[in-house]
């Protein structure tokens, strides 16, 4: 069984950060370069797992495999199925079988919710359910939440230079929980919406305050991204990478601040640009180095 959290207050820079070094999550590949030579590359792993709720079979999710419970249950917050005042009573895994169980001291039946998935843009095959868009009318993001310039200038470099999968073995996008300056949890995944239910079931289970939070990005800024991020109640959603339209006027329609193209100096914000206040100066700040432009079209096509 997996342990459940306990409630925490006081976090961190990088409390939790990816482990490049860890054999579970990648492993090296023999193969030959554009000149014939022979090459070690690293690549990630990606296994299935089946997530249940209680006795019912919710869905089977392509990852890397770290962090099982907190993908769980991030993901049934997402989706609708588990509520803000639900009890867990226990997170199951059986790594052999690829499964984990979220237990809870309310009955629970999706069966017609099960009937109603969208495919969504997002890379792994990411899915909602129908009804889920119905929920962001009555969610109210906090009009107090700010992100100053001088935040999302250090955020961008504190997170483009920390240890992750993607400086090693690339194919794997992340995302990172931030309060001001301060990135506090940053996880990776095969698919970005994998990693954006890890944080969510992360901060569920240690009962983490959102209003006051920016979320940050490497995908593209989807509408299934936007979906999530209103649903976590998190007031700045911010990416390196580009915009769908969809995820723009769903943004605007629940007043969420979309912060997109951050790379070096330069960003553009689409929606809630009232929550920016500009106190850096931005020609002061250097602009993104050669070496990372290439990524960024990258991670704009995935």
């Amino acid at each position: 069984m997996i342990p459940l959290m306990a409630n925490r207050t006081l976090l961190e820079e990088f409390e939790i950060l990816p482990d490049p070094e860890d054999a579970r999550l990648s492993q090296a590949v023999e193969g030959i370069d554009q000149d014939g030579q022979a090459v070690v590359s690293h690549v990630v792993h990606e296994r299935p797992l089946t997530i249940f709720l209680n006795g019912q079979e919710i869905v089977t999710a392509m990852t890397i495999g770290d962090h099982p419970g907190w993908l769980a249950v991030g993901y049934l917050l997402n989706q609708g199925m588990l509520r803000r005042d639900d009890e867990i009573t226990g997170i199951d895994h059986d790594e052999d079988l690829d499964i984990v169980v979220v237990r809870t001291a309310r009955e629970t039946d999706y069966e017609e919710k099960l009937k109603k998935k969208v495919r969504t843009s997002g890379c792994a095959q990411g899915t909602v359910f129908g009804d889920l868009m119905d929920t962001i009318e009555g969610i109210e993001l906090s009009p107090d939440a700010e992100i100053r310039t001088s935040w999302l200038y250090a955020l961008m470099k504190k997170i483009n230079t920390a240890p992750s999968l993607y400086l090693k073995a690339g194919a794997i996008h992340g995302c990172v929980l931030c309060h001001h300056d301060t990135p506090l949890v940053y996880l990776e995944d095969v698919g970005r919406h994998n990693a954006v239910d890890k944080i969510a079931g992360w901060m569920f289970l240690n009962d983490i305050e959102p209003n006051d939070k920016i979320f940050y990005t490497t995908g593209r800024l989807t509408s299934e991204m936007v979906l999530k991020c209103v649903g976590m109640r998190i007031p700045v959603l911010a990416s390196r990478s580009g915009f769908t339209a969809w995820g723009v006027e769903l943004a605007r329609q629940a007043g969420l601040t979309l912060i997109g193209r951050a790379r070096g100096k330069r960003f553009l914000a689409l929606s809630g640009a009232q929550r920016i206040v500009f106190d850096a100066d931005s020609d002061q700040v250097p602009d993104e180095h050669r070496k990372h432009r290439r990524k960024s079209a990258e991670e704009d096509a995935a």
